[in-house]
C-alpha cells in the first residue's frame, strides 16, 4: 500500500470500517496491519490502536475476557494524542463506546453495550 496515496488509505479505511462495523474484527484487523506496515510516523500509532481496538474486540466476541481486558488500556494509550478526531474519525465518540462495548472484560458484572462503530 502506497503511504503517499492519500485516497488509497481512505479507501482501505473505508474498508476496514465496513469489516468493524459487522463485526468482523479479525478481518478489519488484517486491513489496519497492512496501514500500520506502512504508515508514516504521523498516522503509525494511530493505526496501532485501531488494531488494538480490533482485536479486543475480537476477543470479547469469544468470550476471551483476558484477552479483551489486555488490550484495553493499549488500544486508549496509543489512540489518545490523536484526539478529538483524526482521519475523519470521531475519537472521543470511538473510545466512549470502546469504554462501554469493553466494559465486561474490565468490570466483573457490567452489562454488554453495543458494539462501537468506526466512522471516518
Amino acid at each position: 500500500m502506497d503511504e503517499s496515496a492519500p485516497e488509497s488509505v481512505q479507501a482501505t479505511l473505508e474498508r476496514c470500517a465496513q469489516l468493524f462495523n459487522a463485526g468482523e474484527y479479525h478481518q478489519a484487523h488484517e486491513l489496519l496491519d497492512e496501514l500500520w506496515e506502512n504508515a508514516s510516523e504521523r498516522d503509525s500509532n494511530f493505526f496501532k490502536g485501531l488494531i488494538q481496538a480490533a482485536i479486543a474486540l475480537h476477543h470479547l466476541q469469544a468470550g476471551n475476557l483476558e484477552g479483551a481486558r489486555k488490550l484495553y488500556l493499549g488500544h486508549r494509550q496509543f489512540l489518545a494524542p490523536y484526539l478529538p478526531t483524526h482521519r475523519g474519525l470521531d475519537l472521543a465518540r470511538f473510545l466512549a463506546e470502546m469504554r462501554a462495548a469493553l466494559a465486561p472484560a474490565v468490570e466483573p458484572g457490567a452489562p454488554p453495550a453495543a458494539p462501537p462503530r468506526l466512522e471516518f
